[in-house]
């Protein structure tokens, strides 16, 4: 069962856009890697024709305590597969609708005209040869070392620091061992696509962290000045949660917020080995959490990454997220409504991210225009990141201070993100970005980090 567990956890995680399936994997604690990977990567492929299984054999309505990526894996091994060697109750489960299933998978191959399993994958499912490639984004962690001394390390093991990127045609061009510094962001190291480092001992000790950029963007631009009271709502695995504690450099609290257990036990090793202090994970869902808790009552920064259609993960699995269901769309549309109402409701709240790896309006401008909608002139949307090339879908006036990412147009997996901050008395004009991201922000679009700060940071823990 633990190989079942482990596979549907990674499809959730991937689901929800908490990264790519070698991190997830690799996070995972699994002790047979492969194995896991290749499951979870053979479920991926024939998700859509499992999809139309579930339904037809009305699976998930049936058992209705089943999870729905559980049902995947299972019923992927029990028909596809290996005919499901492990599994406890949930494979008996499984084979009590066996019959059914099989029926399900016969109707289908006989709709589509097709002999072989393998016939009703469409060729889309493939990854096309021209298909835009994401390069391998690490962010260094600044509570353990320096961006000057993690350049050095990987010049040692070979690597060939190209300097800090012009632009992101810069990033397209990477090949080989070479690698720059990101012209955006100024603690992220870029390097050629499929760039394998979950071995490197700057990974194993907690000194980098393989993040995709889009997904630094949230704690980047809510930017907590240390000290701070910050909420992370939906918070497994972590990375973003580390890079908050980065941010506020271990001064502060951070509330972390998940239902399930097993992803907090994750995400407290992950955090161990980042070195994060000052942290309070809860096995809780955020929606329950009182905001007039006292212990609530000094947080000032939210950072919400709720629950989302993973529409903009396309390039992270072998085959294409099939699109959601309109069903689907307004169901999570609406618990992120709820929940980034019930996020504005913290009464010293002054700065929230909203943030999501969907490609969907439905998830992204319309909730936050619902909800700016239903607060009144208590907060207004911030001008983010004026520089980012782009922008919020034209949904409604001022939806162009959100900004969204792309493969295509900024080399990062699909994301949006929306600042919102609440009005002061004569507020007029929109702010841009907190001093502290302004100032990380001249760092790192600037010219090369000068000599002083260098000699400051390499105070730090170094590895050798």
């Amino acid at each position: 069962m633990a190989l079942y567990s482990a596979a549907a956890a990674v499809l959730e995680g991937l689901e929800r856009g908490d990264g790519g399936i070698k991190n997830l994997v690799y996070n995972s604690r699994f002790p047979h890697i492969r194995q896991l990977y290749a499951l979870v990567s053979e479920t991926l492929r024939y998700s859509p024709v499992l999809e139309k299984l579930l339904a037809g054999a009305a699976l998930l309505q049936t058992e209705k305590k089943l999870p729905p990526q559980l049902a995947k894996v299972l019923v992927y091994d029990l028909l596809f597969g290996k005919g499901l060697k492990c599994g406890g109750r949930w494979k008996a489960l499984a084979r009590r609708h066996r019959a059914r299933l099989e029926a399900e998978l016969a109707r289908l191959k006989v709709q589509q005209k097709v002999s072989r399993n393998e016939d009703l994958l469409a060729p889309a499912q493939a990854v096309s040869p021209g298909a835009i490639q994401v390069p391998r984004y690490v962010r260094v962690n600044t509570l353990k070392t320096c961006v000057d001394d993690v350049i050095d390390f990987f010049k040692r093991q070979g690597y060939s620091y190209q300097g800090k990127a012009a632009s992101v045609e810069e990033l397209k061009a990477l090949s080989g061992k070479k690698f720059v510094l990101d012209p955006h962001l100024p603690e992220l190291l870029v390097f050629p696509p499929q760039t394998d480092l979950h071995d490197n001992l700057l990974y194993t000790s907690g000194h980098i962290i393989l993040q995709d950029k889009a997904s630094c963007l949230p704690a980047f631009l809510l930017a907590p000045a240390p000290g701070s009271y910050v909420i992370d709502a939906c918070a497994a695995p972590g990375n973003k949660t580390s890079h908050l504690a980065a941010i506020l450099k271990n001064k502060g609290q951070i509330f972390a917020f998940d239902v399930d257990t097993k992803r907090l036990a994750t995400m407290n090793t992950l955090l161990m080995r980042a070195g994060v202090t000052g942290f309070q994970l809860a096995q809780q869902d955020f929606l329950t959490v009182d905001p007039g808790d006292p212990k609530y009552s000094k947080v000032t920064y939210v950072l919400l990454d709720p629950s989302c259609s993973g529409s903009g993960m396309v390039n992270r699995g072998p085959r294409e997220e099939a699109a959601p269901s309109a069903e689907r769309l307004q169901a999570l549309a609406s618990f992120q409504r709820k929940v980034l109402s019930h996020a504005l409701s913290f009464p010293a709240l002054q700065r929230l991210v909203y943030s999501t790896c969907s490609l969907h309006q439905e998830e992204n401008e319309d909730v936050v225009c619902a909800v700016l909608q239903e607060h009144g002139s208590a907060f207004r949307l911030v001008n983010i990141f004026p520089s980012w090339p782009c922008r919020g879908l034209p949904a409604f006036p001022g939806a162009e201070n959100c900004l969204r990412a792309s493969p295509a147009d900024t080399l990062t997996q699909g994301f949006f993100v929306a600042v919102l901050e609440r009005c002061e008395e004569g507020d007029t004009v929109p702010s841009s970005l907190p001093v502290a991201a302004e100032e990380n922000l001249r760092n790192g679009l600037g010219a090369e980090p000068e000599a002083a700060p260098k000699k400051r940071k390499r105070k730090k823990q170094r590895v050798k």
